[in-house]
């Protein structure tokens, strides 16, 4: 496996071009930008996460219907879902990709947000990653959560706990739209080696992309 460039490389090479720096504190901004240049990736996406506000929104009512009847159970694991998905599920979300930062190599990982913006991080600074390693850290806490989700789905099929994880699925989906926002912006340079690293002094994150000349060096 080829080892990825140092900063200093990155910077003064001359074999990279940095093609974006957003600041962390304008990151949604970041991220919406690129939801809209992105085409299939995010339709795909957007579809997913259409589908399971739908699925969320139709268990929820109905919960709610069998509580007005008299069966409250059902209600009560839904709310607790709620509660969990804008407390605790946030720390797991990002702790998950704390782990897959690491798993990746990262010697340290800071964690951090903005309440205000509800904006949650796990960075690791001035720690270069490629193409690869930055999806499969993006990615991590969807697939984990999701696979939770089902198995607890699959073993409480017939008892109303199955409402905990239904609502919890589909609420994740939701906190997972910045992580696929910025694999979309690696989407639109997929024929390029693109590297990135967050600056936690600077408070940005830089992306670079390799110059198609030292691309065809490596052919």
């Amino acid at each position: 496996m080829r080892k990825n460039p140092s900063i200093h490389e990155l910077n003064h090479s001359g074999r990279f071009d940095l093609i974006a720096d957003p600041e962390h504190n304008r990151v949604k901004e970041f991220v919406l930008e690129q939801i809209r240049k992105e085409g299939r990736l995010v339709r795909i996406y957007m579809i997913y996460q259409l589908a399971m506000m739908i699925i969320g929104v139709f268990f929820f009512g109905y919960a709610i219907t069998r509580s007005v009847k008299g069966e409250s159970e059902n209600l009560i694991y839904a709310s607790a879902a709620i509660i969990f998905s804008f407390t605790l599920l946030i720390i797991v979300h990002e702790a998950l990709h704390g782990i897959s930062l690491k798993l990746a190599g990262a010697p340290k990982v800071n964690y951090g947000g903005d309440l205000k913006r509800f904006i949650f991080y796990a960075q690791a600074d001035r720690y270069v990653m490629n193409r690869q390693q930055f999806i499969f850290i993006a990615l991590t806490p969807f697939i984990v959560i999701k696979l939770a989700s089902i198995v607890g789905i699959i073993l409480l099929f017939h008892h109303p706990g199955v409402y905990f994880f239904i609502i919890l699925v589909c609420l994740h989906s939701l906190f997972c739209a910045g992580d696929i926002g910025l694999i979309a912006f690696f989407n639109l340079h997929k024929y390029s080696e693109i590297y990135t690293y967050d600056s936690k002094e600077e408070k940005k994150s830089y992306f670079y992309k390799m110059k198609e000349e030292e691309e065809e060096k490596l052919c």
